[in-house]
This record gives structure tokens, sequence and C-alpha cells, in this order.
């Protein structure tokens, strides 16, 4: 292959640059010969005499190492990009592009990093600054011993066959598998490059583990991460990181006997894990999108086979030994992948020790590509690749796996070759971490904790925990609530009869004694109240001294008096962030989203009104209480029951969403609510800070909208008290009149 954009490799006689054969096998200086190979000289060379180890001592790596001087080491060979669709030739239209290799390596000359000099260049840099540029890691074909180390021998002569097949068969073969889970294509030089690539890893990862260089970075492909032990998959034919990994540990038993794989392609490696899931010696950590399974590789044909979830941690002895982070959703950046390390992949790194670490780098997840869709920056690269060199004494090997946007994937593999080579990575400003994906790096940690002591602080052993009796905090303080009402005004939980009575939902909806005599009813709907701790700065440790309920609504009280000094009745309902379970064992609930929110509080608003409210023929006034994002219950109730002629009048206090109440079957809904409610915001609601959204909400739809001169909940209802209940009142139906309904009835 011709390659005059790179002349580390390339064609022609009298152009190839001295280099130097860092491999496992080899020392000294080579010349690179056409189509890639390297032809070490013999020992008796004229060169080699020039250069034995008394006249330049600095030619032998252990005489580098000894004097703190190895370099990075940098695999590469043109023939992989021999590995092309057999419909486009050389330059497919496919994201597995050819290219792909070649723009990281012209990159890495255009900076500076590899030498392209010629034998007496060369010389000086050896003898002034070994580590100025990466030393070439000569790249060979993997044997097929070495393949069936990790892979069936039925596929390795499955990909060994495409080299036989003609043109016309593997486009056939590569229209089928580029479809579904498979996603690949082939060629007839695609088992070339594929035992070349696996051979780069092969030697990379030797040449960083017996000390010839002190890292390395392997610019190889096809990639190999989805590649199972019986199948291709994902544009992978071999799976080339577990392959140097086996090697590895079985040539160099005393040296390299446990393995870190990092794994930060965007996409789960599937292979890679299916490979070591019960192999105790094999730490495989991989940051991914996972979206529940929807993410590619998505959820496996099999059942039985584990996929990307938080959930599956390893089997049998390799328990504790698969940790995976999968994020909900793309669009992860610098923040979600900062806080995975330093929460995470760090400290069981630390606690793992390994004897030699791994990278299976796929820069899919980096800013700018598209299959991807997330932010990572090559700051961010460089970041991660500095704390995993504080691991194994420094002996990382990085193994290019995905990454489909050449400008994407070349800035963050120079980011990462330059952090291996000795640069500081660059300061970073770090954006706030997804909320979702704060939780689900907390997840993690409560998976992982029965396997690391490292994330056990603060993880609470929920099984164990109900096994014992022990009680969810928000049910034992809606129980407090409960005796607190009852004590004061003799309030009493209203049964709520459900498919499933869960323990949760029982002390939920609370009622005066005299709620089904009374003439009229004030329903209050409001949140539950927030918990606020202060662990202790030595051990994390939470004590009840230190914590706090704060209640949004402990203004409620007082209206509750008030209606029943007036005799109204009065029905509190508590509407929680989520219901518990009985068979919930997970030490964190799962953030409620909205559609499943307003499922639950529809329910919950339709149940009390089929079953209690309307069935109260004495009732002549009926007042509803929104307090908070709770009054979603409000809206709810309005558009799907006809209650109108029922409800005399609407209260809401906001200080987050406003919401609309309009109903496509009753048109005259949203003038009913504007004639008939009171809608207080608070005062720093970001609707009063836009002029078109002021106007906005003053529309029919949102209420009859009354700016708060004050903010927060509490301090709103203390401040329009009185004005609530002068208005309630004025609303009620005179007893007088009442009393003469009755008598015209009677008569």
């Amino acid at each position: 292959m011709v390659d005059n954009d790179n002349d580390i490799v390339m064609d022609g006689q009298d152009t190839h640059p001295a280099t130097i054969d860092v491999s496992a096998t080899s020392n000294g200086i080579t010349k690179t010969e056409p189509n890639g190979h390297d032809q070490s000289a013999p020992a008796n060379d004229e060169k080699e005499e020039k250069l034995d180890d008394e006249k330049d001592p600095f030619i032998y790596p252990a005489r580098l190492k000894r004097r703190g001087l190895l370099p990075t080491g940098c695999c590469y060979d043109d023939r992989m990009k021999l590995h092309a669709n057999a419909d486009f030739g050389p330059n497919p239209h496919h994201p597995e592009d050819p290219s792909r290799i070649e723009h990281i390596m012209r990159i890495f000359k255009k900076e500076g990093l590899v030498f392209t000099g010629d034998d007496e260049d060369l010389k000086k840099v050896i003898r002034t600054d070994p580590r100025r540029y990466m030393w070439r890691i000569p790249a060979r074909h993997a044997t097929k011993e070495e393949i069936c180390i990790v892979h069936h021998p039925e596929h390795f002569r499955w990909v060994e066959d495409l080299s036989r097949k003609p043109t016309s068969e593997l486009r056939r073969l590569s229209t089928i598998m580029d479809q579904g889970r498979d996603s690949l294509y082939v060629g007839s030089m695609t088992f070339e490059a594929a035992l070349i690539s696996a051979g780069g890893a092969i030697e990379t990862c030797k040449s960083v583990v017996v000390g010839n260089v002190k890292n390395a970075f392997a610019v190889i492909r096809p990639p190999g991460h989805h590649a199972e032990f019986d199948a291709p998959m994902g544009f992978c034919l071999f799976n080339n990181v577990p392959i140097a990994a086996k090697i590895c540990q079985t040539e160099y038993p005393e040296i390299c006997r446990k393995i870190l794989i990092l794994d930060w392609d965007v996409h789960h490696g599937n292979g890679i894990q299916n490979m070591f899931y019960d192999d105790p010696n094999i730490l495989y950590i991989s940051l991914h999108v996972y979206m529940n399974g929807s993410f590619y590789p998505g959820k496996p044909d099999n059942p039985m086979t584990p996929d990307g979830s938080i959930e599956n941690c390893g089997a049998g002895p390799g328990l504790g030994k698969n940790v995976n982070i999968g994020w909900h959703d793309q669009g992860m950046g610098d923040g979600e992948y900062m806080a995975a390390f330093q929460k995470i992949v760090m400290p069981i790194a630390h606690e793992f020790d390994p004897d030699l670490v791994i990278i299976s780098a796929g820069f899919d997840a980096a800013d700018g590509d598209e299959l991807g869709a997330c932010f990572v920056s090559p700051a961010c690269y460089a970041h991660m690749t500095h704390m995993l060199m504080s691991l194994a004494n420094g002996k990382v090997a990085v193994c290019l796996e995905g990454g489909y946007n050449l400008a994407a994937i070349s800035k963050s593999a120079l980011a990462v070759a330059r952090t291996l080579m000795g640069e500081p990575p660059p300061k970073m400003d770090l954006p706030k971490i997804n909320k979702e994906a704060a939780r689900v790096l907390a997840k993690v940690q409560a998976y992982q904790a029965p396997y690391w002591e490292c994330m056990r602080p603060g993880i609470v052993d929920v099984q164990e925990m109900q096994s014992q009796g022990g009680q969810r905090l928000h049910d034992v303080v809606r129980s407090a609530q409960r005796f607190n009402l009852s004590e004061k005004f003799g309030m009493f939980p209203l049964y709520i009869q459900r498919d499933v009575l869960f323990k949760s939902f029982e002390n939920q909806v609370l009622v005066t004694r005299n709620a089904s005599e009374a003439r009229k009813l004030l329903v209050v709907i409001h949140d539950p109240p927030e918990l606020h701790a202060q662990p202790d700065p030595l051990d994390n440790s939470l004590q009840p001294h230190d914590s706090w309920i704060k209640e949004q609504t402990d203004s409620i009280p007082q209206y509750i008096q008030w209606a029943i000094n007036r005799k109204i009745g009065v029905i509190d309902i508590n509407i929680p962030q989520y219901i518990t379970h009985p068979e919930d064992t997970e030490s964190l609930a799962p953030k409620v989203d909205e559609r499943t929110q307003q499922a639950q509080i529809q329910e919950l608003m339709c149940y009390i009104w089929d079953n209690y409210l309307q069935l109260y023929d004495n009732v002549d006034d009926i007042f509803l209480m929104g307090v908070g994002n709770a009054y979603l219950g409000v809206k709810l109730l309005l558009i799907n029951r006809d209650v109108k002629s029922r409800i005399s009048g609407v209260v809401n206090f906001v200080n987050g969403n406003l919401r609309p109440v309009k109903s496509d079957v009753d048109t005259d809904l949203s003038s009913w609510y504007k004639d008939n409610s009171r809608v207080y915001v608070s005062a720093d609601h970001a609707c009063w800070a836009d002029a078109d959204l002021s106007r906005k909400v003053m529309k029919r739809r949102f209420g009859s909208v009354i700016r708060s001169n004050v903010s927060g909940l509490g301090r709103m209802m203390n401040e329009h008290f009185k004005d609530v209940q002068d208005w309630m009142v004025d609303r009620m139906v005179p007893e007088e009149e009442k009393l003469g309904d009755e008598m015209v009835e009677d008569a």
C-alpha cells in the first residue's frame, strides 16, 4: 500500500526512515521495508557494531529502563487498511473506514510524535532524548493458535475462508451481515488485515509487559471488542484485546497475572465481557451507552447471555470482575466520564491492583462522532489516560477500537498519545454531571459493593434490612405525619383499594372524622417533605441528630385548623415521589419519569373521586388546594372527571412547573378554571423574568394567576392565608340558602 501522508511505513526503496524495533523479541535499529515489514540487522552487522552497548548504552531497553528513559511505543501497519467493503473498494461509504488509522498516524506525524529522519538523525535522538518520539512496535500476523486461545477454531476458519471467496459472494455476505446485530462488511483481504490487527495488539501488549517500552498505542483495525467466541459482530472479526491479554498471561505468568481491561468505547464490549465473565484475573470495566438495552449491541438473542446492564457483575470465580457503567442515554460528556472514573473506575482498579492495563480505546463517545452522540473532549481522554497510568507501574497498552468521525478520532488519539509520552493533561472546566447519570453511578456502586471494599461506604443492603424488619425512611416520615395529624386533628387513613396495596400507599390519604358528614370539604394535595442530612466528615455516617425533615408545606396545619373550626371536612393527600413495592430490593429508588408519575397521581385522584367525593351527596362545597409539584393532581382530576358542578373553587401554590388545564372533550374547562381558581406563583419563578412568558401564563388555561410577593411554598401559604380564607368563604353557599333548598326538597 502506498501512503504518501505517512512515511513511517510506506512503499519505496529509498524513502524509509530508520525506526527502532522494540517488540518483545527484538532490540535495536531496524529499517522499514516495503509493505510495512521490518528487517532487523543481524547481531554482527556493521551498524550494530557501531552502536554496541559500550559505545552507545542507550540503545537497549534494559539500559534505558535503568535510566528512566523508556519511550512510548506505537504499532501501525498499512496492510490493515486492506480490509475494505467488497462493494466500494479501499474507500467504502461505511463508518469503519480504512482511513481511520491513516488519519491517526497522519496527525501523529504532523504533531511530531513519530520519528521521520534517517539513521544518523536517529542515533542522535537515541543519545540525547530517546523519549522524544514514539518507538515503533512492528505488527505481525497472529497465529491460529494465538487467536484460538479465545476463539473457536471454526470461527477462525470462517474468517480465513473469506480470502478464498469470490467478490460476488463477499458482496452477498456483506449485504446480509450489515444488518441487525452482526453489522459487518467483509472483503478478500479481511482475513489478512484481521491477523495483523490481532498480531499488532499482541506485540504491543507484550512490549509493555516485558518493559521494552513504558507504554504503547496500537493503531489497529479492524476493531475487536464486539467479536464473540464463535462469531464476528459489530465491525469486529477477531477480539484483539482478549487475545493479547491471554497471550501475556500465558507467556509471562510471573509478571502479568492480573489484567485490567478498560473499555471506553461508546458501545458495550459484549465480546470481551463474555470471554472473561467468570475469570477472576481479568477485570473488565466498560463505560458505554446502554439506554435500557436499546443501544447497540442491545440485548442478546439468548436471554441467558448477559448484556451491558449494570447488574451483570460476573459469574462464579469472576463475580465482581465485570463492571458495567451503562449510561441511561446518549449525550454524556466530560462531567459524567470524569465522575465515573473518580467514583467507580479508579477506586476499583486500585483495589484490584493489576499488573497490566489495556485500554479498549474506542473514540466514538468523542464530541463530533455522530454514531455515539456524546461529548467527551480530547482533554477528558487525556485525563482518563493519565489516571490509568497510575496503575500497574505505568504499564498501559492502548488498543484502538471504534470511533468514526475522522477529525474526532484523530484529535482524541493525539491527546491520549501525548499523555502516554509524559505530557501533562490540559486543564479542564468540568460541567455539572447529569442527574440521571449520577444515579447510574450510585447504582453501579450499590451493585459492586458486595465485591469491592471501596464501593461499600454509604451502601445499604436492602434485602438484609427488609429481613430484619427495617423500614424505608419515607414510610417512617409519613407515619409520623399521620401520628401528628391524628393527635392534633383526629385524622385517620382513608382506605385505598388498588390492584396491589403497596405498603407506601397506606398512609398517603388522611381524613378528618367529620369528612363524610360535613357540608363542605377541603381537599389538600401536596408534596412529601424534604430530607436533609450532614454526613460525618470522617466516616461518612449519618446520625439522627444531624438529619432534618423540611416540610415544604409546613403551613398546611393552619389551613386544616381553620377548616375544622368552620366544620369543614379535610382530606389530606400526600403525593410520594416513589411508591415502594414489596419486591423492591434496590438501595436507590428509580427516578420516576413524568409520564409514570402522572399515571400514579391520576389513578389516585380518580379513585378518591369515584369512591368517596362524588358519593358525598350532602356536600355542598368542595375546594381543591394543590401545593408544589403535587398540584398536578388538581389538573388530572379536572381533565379526567366531570367535576365542575361539584367544585366550588381551586387554590394552587406553585414554585415549579405551571400546568395548563384544558380538555379536547370539555371546551369550557379552561374558562371555568380561569373563573374559579387562584394560582399563586412564587415571586422568583422564571415566568416573571420573560415578558412574553408572563403574558402567556395569564391566559385562561393557566387559571387566575397571581404573582406572590414572596418565594417558597411555606412562605406563600402564610402570606396569602387570609386572602385564601376570604376567597373560599365568599364562594361558599350561604347556610340559609341551603336550608331553604332542603325545605323545598322535603315538601
